[in-house]
């Protein structure tokens, strides 16, 4: 049985501009415009923002200042314009049972329980149990205990549709029955795709002292992606280390 202590988080997807359609746009409209920032996304909330007002070519001349007074006017539906998409792994079902209920700005897509082998599936341990010899006993008793009735369950399942002469339902109707004694402990891959917007509330819910703590250190993770990625919009955050070695995120920018 493999114990997974840390989550991993891979940044998988980003925007890019189509500058010949933002050219044909302003020259449509008799403007000119160009931005100084090289990032898809940070460009793209501005020519949003701008199209509001057209006011291509007044006003903040830098993309940093105009992204900057979208997040302090809290004009945050800009925003909403920017995507990135991850795969997080090595997280259990506990923590995408929390995740995939931010809903507005978000899409997910989950690995399916019904079509993988459990049989060798990974198990994610809370450190403050892990931190405990005899807490982990427990816990890995009770996981190891789950698994092994899986495999039974699984076995016992296939024999019982042996006559169902499609392989992949027989085995789709075993795992789904079986999967319900493994525990939440149990490790889960998931692809997730978000807005800006989305992304910052995600981060000021889950990067912060009150939420659970694994939840808490993907989420600082995500900013710190996104934090290379793109300044101009998740810049206005600060990590800090809690004394029992955690980190939070704070922002004076919150709700944008």
């Amino acid at each position: 049985m493999n114990i997974v202590d840390q989550p991993r988080v891979y940044l998988v997807g980003r925007q890019s501009v189509n500058r010949e359609e933002v050219d044909r746009f302003l020259a449509d409209h008799d403007l000119t415009w160009r931005t100084d920032t090289e990032i898809g996304a940070e460009a793209l909330c501005e020519m949003a923002g701008r199209v509001c007002y057209m006011s291509f070519g007044k006003g903040r001349k830098t993309n940093q200042e105009y992204l900057a007074n979208i997040i302090n006017v809290q004009h945050g539906s800009v925003l909403e314009h920017a995507v990135w998409n991850f795969i997080i792994t090595g997280v259990s079902r506990s923590l995408t049972h929390e995740l995939v209920r931010h809903r507005a700005g978000f899409a997910y897509s989950q690995l399916s329980q019904r079509y993988v082998d459990e049989s060798t599936c990974d198990f994610v341990e809370p450190a403050c149990i892990a931190r405990d010899p005899e807490l982990h006993a427990i816990w890995e008793q009770a996981v190891r205990q789950s698994h092994e009735a899986y495999g039974r369950l699984v076995a016992g399942l296939s024999d019982k549709f042996q006559d169902e002469p499609s392989g992949t339902l027989r085995r789709k109707l075993a795992r789904q029955a079986a999967r319900s004694v493994l525990p939440n402990a149990t490790e889960t891959k998931i692809f997730v795709s978000g807005n800006a917007r989305a992304w910052r509330h995600f981060i000021e819910l889950r990067a912060n002292e009150h939420a659970e703590v694994e939840i808490r250190a993907v989420a600082v993770q995500i900013l710190r992606l996104l934090q290379r990625e793109s300044p101009h919009i998740f810049g206005d955050y600060t990590i800090v280390k809690l004394a029992d070695g955690s980190e939070v995120a704070h922002t004076e920018h919150r709700k944008v």
